[in-house]
């Protein structure tokens, strides 16, 4: 007796978990290599193979003792909190002031704005390390933070234009009719307003310029180098097993991070 073919939603129910779990698999199961590796006794920092060899700390106690590892996480880390900062002032106030007075050229404005976005990488760090040359800027931490900064606050801007695009005018007009200063009602009312978008802006930001590396390699010398630089030029020798415990620890503080941050949300 022959079986009547399933149904178009019997493939569908068949076919989107197994998709969804073979996707899931392709994203996670690097990280989670890469998590468990760095815990892997083998027998020295260069030896990336598959055999596990027990569990230690070792590479996470070495870490801490390669002076030139650590200068790069102290390097990413201030680059990036330093861009993170500027951008979100840069694109905040570029967002309000294109919302709040309407010019002429505002749309052009805006579109050159937002160009970096979408710039091929390589192009950017090229040009930005011709205009250094050109106006005698040596290559440092302050060539490196003006390079992401130009790429990273139009995403600030883009989010706080979004949340600015559903605001209820009323809410600065009744702070001014109440006697705040222009400056006032800004800061007390249309800033806790934004706050949604300028944290994710902000948050965006911080991991662009973390992980950036085509931009960085153009810009930096030797005693900014980033991370993701510090990988690359250790990846033509061999990756050492320290650069796993790095990247687990950047893991476990972005998965703190996202927690605390859906915690804060699910109180409000």
């Amino acid at each position: 007796m022959a079986h009547p073919l399933p149904s178009g939603n019997s493939l569908a129910r068949l076919f989107l978990p197994a998709w969804t779990i073979a996707v899931l698999v392709f994203l996670y199961l690097p990280i989670i290599l890469l998590v468990v590796y760095s815990f892997n006794n083998v027998p020295n920092n260069m030896d990336l193979s598959a055999h596990w060899h027990g569990f230690t700390l070792r590479w996470y106690r070495a870490m801490w003792a390669d002076r030139l590892l650590m200068q790069s996480v102290r390097n990413t880390l201030i680059i990036a909190s330093a861009v993170t900062v500027v951008s979100i002032v840069l694109g905040t106030g570029a967002a309000w002031l294109m919302h709040r007075f309407v010019f002429p050229a505002a749309g052009g404005l805006q579109t050159l704005i937002l160009l970096p976005m979408i710039i091929p990488e390589i192009i950017m760090g090229v040009s930005l390390m011709l205009l250094f040359r050109a106006i005698g800027l040596n290559r440092g931490y302050l060539t490196v933070i003006i390079a992401h900064v130009t790429f990273c606050f139009p995403f600030v801007m883009a989010a706080v234009q979004a949340r600015l695009a559903g605001i209820d005018p009323s809410l600065e007009e009744a702070a001014l009719d109440l006697g705040a200063t222009p400056i006032r009602a800004f800061f007390s009312v249309i800033v806790p307003y934004l706050m949604p978008a300028i944290v994710a802006g902000g948050l965006l930001t911080f991991t662009l310029s973390i992980d950036e590396f085509m931009v960085t390699y153009f810009t930096y010398d030797a005693r900014s180098m980033t991370l993701p630089i510090l990988i690359y030029s250790e990846a033509r020798t061999g990756l050492k097993l320290t650069l796993n415990a790095v990247s687990t620890l950047f893991i476990a503080g972005t998965v703190i991070l996202v927690l605390a941050m859906e915690l804060l949300r699910s109180r409000r």
